[in-house]
């Protein structure tokens, strides 16, 4: 609902002004219309906006973008929420989105970045790792979107999706919501099997 909220009253992103509290990094805009980013040391460690590091999963920039996103974490949300809880999901996002973020603008350099897929592919890859681990389909998700997944990733870094009409793609946030949610799983695995150990 917030990212729906925000993408409406931004215009999807088409409001610099609207989508600054949100950006990776602070920016700063002047009289004439253009806009300066500040480096993550004045950001974080100066101005102390450590929200900056997961708020860019809130900010959509097309129709397109917004509805693919919401849909996935409709249906991949709701999986690990029943099955794993409210607060594994809670923290899943965060975490996904706070690394997925941090690669894109390391890598990229820019703060103009934004969107759930992070997070998404974040779920997936916690869910890949437990499913994998299950003697029965935990979530349900049949293994034919794991391998698209991974193959539209593929073609993000090969710039095909670019070519197709896709518009810019986030390919480092992505491959980092993945990586993140593989770790995740593999924490909430350890953690799992600490609690269920029987007591001597």
């Amino acid at each position: 609902m917030l990212s729906i909220c925000i993408a409406l009253i931004s215009n999807f992103g088409s409001s610099i002004a609207f989508i600054k509290p949100f950006t990776f990094t602070q920016i700063d805009i002047s009289n004439l219309g253009y806009f300066s980013m500040m480096n993550f040391e004045v950001t974080f460690l100066e101005n102390n906006q450590w929200w900056r590091l997961f708020t860019p999963m809130l900010i959509h920039f097309s129709f397109p973008h917004l509805a693919f996103n919401c849909l996935w974490i409709y249906i991949l949300g709701e999986k690990v929420e029943r099955i794993d809880g409210h607060i594994t999901f809670i923290f899943l996002v965060m975490f996904t989105s706070i690394i997925s973020n941090c690669l894109q603008f390391f890598w990229s350099g820019s703060n103009l970045f934004g969107g759930l897929s992070g997070v998404i592919y974040g779920l997936l890859g916690f869910c890949m790792i437990l499913e994998m681990d299950s003697s029965r389909n935990r979530y349900d998700i049949p293994p034919g979107l794991y391998l698209f997944m991974i193959i539209w990733l593929v073609l993000g870094f090969l710039g095909i999706l670019e070519l197709f009409g896709f518009g810019a793609i986030a390919n480092f946030a992505h491959l980092g919501g993945l990586v993140s949610g593989i770790i995740f799983a593999m924490i909430y695995k350890i953690m799992h099997l600490r609690w269920e150990k029987p007591n001597d």
